[in-house]
């Protein structure tokens, strides 16, 4: 379980903190929601989470235990909201084995099994696929990573209902061997699929079960 407590963080530029007092539990197996506004803090939670940025207060842990930035970068995938801004390879190919030095074929077709992008060629372009294709690339580099803890920013953002509701349904089989956590402005579109849904705003969580009925804060 990741976990944090007293989390907070205040950006040099920013009149207040954007984070504080911040205390969240990601058990593995039980997918959790933070729901916000723009600018509400979620992205930025997700890159503290990821060890992109450290804490300015409290503690991050794993298992109990403090956790530095680098183990945490060794155990959480994120995928960004945009995943096609970061993309490096110029096929999917190259995109796949992209940190890895040796990796089996065998290994990259059971993932791209897994996520829905079976049968594509590995020379094409990953400008070239549709948005939901893009998403699920991305989770696909980032399983071929393993990692323990998935961070997921508005994955379901400019998908049509139909993709929509191909990528939740991935995302809650891929939450049964992992933590994961998505941040979303959306939250609705999550209701009976999460173990948890909070609120982010002006800094703090609170509970989403109103919204989301039969959910526990």
């Amino acid at each position: 379980m990741l976990e944090t407590r007293a989390l907070g963080y205040h950006p040099a530029t920013a009149p207040r903190p954007l984070l504080e007092g911040l205390n969240l539990r990601l058990p593995i197996g039980e997918p959790v929601l933070v729901a916000g506004r723009s600018g509400s803090g979620k992205t930025t939670l997700l890159e503290l989470l990821a060890g992109l940025a450290e804490p300015d207060a409290g503690q991050i842990l794993w298992k109990g235990e403090p956790c530095s930035a680098q183990r945490r970068r060794w155990l959480c995938g994120l995928v960004f909201q945009f995943p096609e801004r970061h993309f490096l390879g110029l096929t999917l190919a190259q995109e796949l084995r992209l940190g890895h030095r040796r990796l089996e074929a065998e290994r990259i077709e059971a993932v791209l099994e897994r996520v829905g992008l079976a049968g594509l060629p590995p020379e094409q372009a990953p400008e070239r696929l549709s948005g939901g294709q893009q998403r699920r690339l991305a989770l696909a580099v980032q399983l071929l990573r393993d990692p323990q803890v998935l961070l997921l920013d508005e994955p379901t953002a400019g998908l049509d209902w139909a993709v929509r509701d191909e990528v939740l349904q991935l995302l809650l089989d891929l939450a049964k061997e992992r933590a994961l956590l998505v941040v979303t402005h959306e939250p609705e579109l999550f209701q009976g699929r999460v173990a948890q849904a909070w609120r982010l705003q002006e800094g703090h969580l609170e509970p989403l079960s109103t919204m989301l009925p039969g959910l526990r804060p």
